[in-house]
């Protein structure tokens, strides 16, 4: 199958806007070893700078945050606790915004997610989380400052979903209040949201 990038003017809404037009949408990684992608099921918005849960908190700009200082559309990728992450930069030029996508739907590629993430893993297991989608898409730190509207890490059109759900973040303790902000967004009852 082939795919075609979304239009760099998709990521030019708000953060909050841009985390729920996500969902649907298929991310998309192709590598030496074939393409993998999937449907977008989970995302986060992180609003720096007054967002405590947010890397870029307090305008704090370093090497690790300098990408999210600059336009929309673009790869944030960093490692936690030895697991890399994606972010869609988001926001306005100088306002160091982001949407985690947490967890995909697989679509094409899924022998080659096997391949990534171990044969005896479960289907379900493949993308249901932030590390594991990008292990199974071959997404990697260097990735870091890629557009996301070219080849060959992007965005693509998706597919229609049903209700979303919202609620608070996952996994941000001692953040005073942004622990309780309603900023994940999620496709209500799909099997691939993380737990």
């Amino acid at each position: 199958m082939v795919f075609q990038p979304l239009s760099y003017s998709f990521f030019q809404q708000p953060t909050l806007s841009l985390a729920r037009a996500l969902l649907g949408k298929l991310l998309v990684k192709e590598t030496e070893l074939g393409m993998a992608s999937g449907w977008i099921v989970e995302t986060e918005a992180y609003i720096g700078p007054e967002d405590r849960a947010a890397h870029g908190f307090g305008n704090r700009r370093t090497k690790r945050t300098e990408v999210m200082f600059g336009p929309p559309g673009y790869v944030y990728t960093y490692v936690m606790h030895t697991h890399c992450l994606i972010n869609v930069v988001s926001g306005e030029i100088g306002c160091p915004e982001a949407v985690l996508i947490r967890a995909l739907e697989p679509c094409c590629g899924i022998d080659l997610m096997y391949q990534r993430r171990g044969k005896e893993k479960k289907e379900l297991e493949l993308t249901n989380g932030p590390g594991k989608l990008t292990k199974s898409l071959g997404i990697v730190k260097e990735d870091y400052g890629r557009a996301m509207f070219e080849y060959p890490l992007f965005i693509a059109e998706g597919k229609e979903i049903g209700p979303i759900a919202v609620g608070p973040r996952i996994g941000i303790h001692n953040r005073g209040e942004a622990v309780h902000y309603p900023w994940r967004f999620w496709v209500q009852d799909n099997r691939f949201v993380s737990k």
